[in-house]
């Protein structure tokens, strides 16, 4: 099959919304198979952790799903490095694939009571599969969406990694709603019915595959290959972590950006389900409930906050985040957790929409703004690699952080501790020049 180039200049309208789609329905599955780990943890901990007490499983879930992050730096290495040198297209197929691979053994392991400790061994195993898939997706799918783009639109469409990867966690908070309100008891969701998402997640990666296999590889990367090859060149365009490391300040600032980014993303997203039904108090269908609507709305915000970057810059929109997100965390998350159940739904919709908008000043340009860091030889592997270690270190392990805070009673550490992270990320927003003058797609 031939690949075809287009460039960000010609491409019509339909062709632009074509790409737009083509690169982001494998990042949408790819998370919402990611996702539903974290939003079915509350029906399968106790089928692979036996315990009675309740936080004790949920650490065990979130252990995994944390040491799942340690996989991500090597899937951003290899995937990236496989973008950077047979193609965009070549490495997001690859990822989907993998991350399918995941899913269905999830789907598939037995229980402890069946083949005891066997089980959570083969739960970490899918688990490290599916780090290594996503850690190489994030850096893959930012650089395609970026180079996709018109200089004029580049935060525009960038954002809509962001969709896609919300749109997966509602995808998944969908399908659980669906189960719990419609079709299966409470009993039969912990018995049997936490596994239908990994089933669904693996049959819809056949659709991203089929989308991936017809997407346009960009041009950026085409003209890159298409230049005279010099023994310079031949060594900048191989994707190596040798050249990766001719980049420190631009490395230094991708990791700073992502600190505070990651830590309040997950918390406010993934961890928040989990927070509403274990500190807070609500049901387990009410915490369900209040985390899709919440990121139903997030998930819209992007595009917004995008287009705002491509008018008025992308450094406006990160020191937004970290100034209110270091004033705000403690207060939102305190407020939060003495929110009362029984009236107070709405409330609690409204307290974490709040942070959800601040933390939308960073989650919808975070990648266009790495992606405008490195040149297109490195980008996939500059844009994936230092975000994964960063999301490993950080995101990857602030549910855990919460937990085992809650469980030696000092559940309020955790708010500072993210407070402290995101006024870190706030000090490299301060002093990092602004991406959109200062792009490496214009050099």
């Amino acid at each position: 099959m031939s690949t075809t180039t287009v460039s960000g200049n010609e491409m019509t309208m339909a062709r632009r919304i074509k790409a737009i789609i083509s690169g982001s329905v494998g990042n949408l599955v790819e998370w919402y198979d990611w996702y539903a780990y974290s939003a079915f943890a509350i029906y399968f901990a106790p089928v692979f952790f036996p315990s009675s007490n309740k936080t004790a499983q949920l650490l065990n879930t979130a252990g995994i799903f944390a040491v799942g992050f340690l996989m991500r730096p090597i899937g951003g290495w290899i995937f990236g490095s496989i973008a950077d040198k047979a193609g965009r297209k070549f490495s997001m197929t690859l990822s989907v694939l993998l991350m399918s691979l995941g899913s269905l053994l999830i789907a598939l392991t037995p229980s402890f009571d069946t083949i005891g400790v066997l089980a959570p061994i083969l739960l970490l195993i899918a688990r490290l599969l599916q780090g290594l898939s996503v850690g190489g997706e994030y850096g893959t799918s930012a650089t395609y969406l970026s180079e996709m783009a018109t200089s004029d639109k580049r935060g525009f469409y960038s954002s809509f990694q962001y969709v896609t990867l919300i749109g997966g966690q509602l995808i998944a908070l969908g399908i659980q709603l669906i189960l719990q309100h419609l079709f299966l008891s409470d009993e039969q969701m912990h018995e049997w019915g936490w596994r239908i998402p990994f089933f669904i997640g693996a049959i819809l990666s056949l659709v991203a595959l089929y989308l991936r296999s017809h997407m346009e590889e960009t041009e950026a990367f085409k003209q890159s290959k298409n230049e005279v090859v010099t023994e310079e060149k031949k060594q900048k365009s191989e994707g190596s972590i040798r050249e990766l490391l001719k980049h420190p300040k631009s490395l230094a600032i991708v990791v700073g950006l992502t600190l505070g980014g990651t830590v309040a993303f997950y918390t406010y997203s993934t961890y928040m389900q989990k927070f509403l039904y274990n500190t807070a108090g609500f049901s387990k269908n009410e915490s369900t409930l209040i985390t899709f609507l919440s990121l139903a709305i997030f998930a819209g915000l992007q595009p917004i906050f995008g287009i705002l970057s491509d008018k008025i810059g992308r450094k406006p929109l990160l020191l937004g985040f970290g100034i209110l997100g270091t004033l705000a965390t403690v207060p939102l998350l305190t407020s939060l957790q003495n929110v009362s159940p029984a009236n107070g739904i709405w409330q609690a919709f409204l307290i974490i929409m709040i942070a959800l908008i601040i933390v939308s000043g960073y989650t919808s340009i975070n990648a266009v703004v790495k992606a405008e860091l490195f040149p297109t030889e490195i980008r996939a592997l500059g844009v994936g690699f230092p975000y994964s270690i960063t999301v490993a270190v950080f995101g990857g392990t602030a549910e855990y952080v919460a937990l085992w805070f809650k469980e030696i009673g000092h559940e309020d550490y955790f708010y500072w501790y993210v407070t402290a992270c995101i006024f870190a990320s706030l000090l490299v927003y301060f002093f990092m020049k602004d991406t959109r003058k200062n792009s490496t797609f214009n050099s």
